[in-house]
């Protein structure tokens, strides 16, 4: 009996949410195919029927969790009433639940240390992934992309920097430290 139409697609589709949520998680290199399809409730033989190799994956799970993590930044402005949008979306972005949350955050300060290492169909899909999230920011911001860059790069900058030391008080520190100078870059 054939699959119903859409079937391969849906399958597709949790799988590529799988890699997302693993790769936000555990980066790239750590994260094997068996891991990805057994997260999407799949055996890894089914894998080469959806996907050409790992680095084809790792290219739409970026596009995909961008997506994703666009989409829940512009309801989060969306809900801000009196304040500027940005400035709330600054507050989520340096948030402890943020940081903590590996598996939904954005997956861009996730893979940047990566990235550099892969090939050169991942750059360019991560290079237009970043491009979409600072024109997003800009947008959001009323601000040119050149400051929308730095505004970015700060909030990047500061999130990795949190999630790397062991100390909660220090990275909850570059979190603040992070949120003030953002939101300060956006006044100038």
């Amino acid at each position: 009996m054939p699959y119903p139409k859409g079937h391969k697609l849906k399958v597709r589709n949790k799988i590529v949410e799988s890699a997302a949520k693993a790769f936000r998680t555990n980066g790239i290199h750590d994260v094997s195919v068996p891991f990805i399809m057994k997260g999407a409730g799949l055996t890894h033989g089914g894998f080469y029927s959806h996907f050409d190799n790992k680095e084809q994956l790792v290219a739409e799970a970026c596009q995909y969790a961008t997506s994703d993590t666009i989409a829940l930044l512009q309801s989060i402005a969306d809900q801000e009433l009196q304040n500027p949008k940005i400035n709330t979306v600054i507050d989520y972005y340096l948030s402890p639940y943020h940081r903590d949350k590996t598996e939904m955050g954005c997956i861009l300060p996730a893979l940047s240390s990566e990235i550099s290492r892969s090939s050169e169909e991942v750059r360019q899909v991560f290079t237009h992934e970043l491009e979409r999230m600072i024109a997003f920011i800009s947008n959001l911001a009323e601000i040119d992309l050149s400051k929308g860059s730095a505004l970015f790069s700060t909030m990047v900058g500061s999130l990795v920097l949190a999630r790397s030391v062991h100390d909660l008080e220090r990275s909850d520190s570059l979190l603040s430290a992070g949120k003030q100078y953002a939101k300060a870059l956006v006044m100038t």
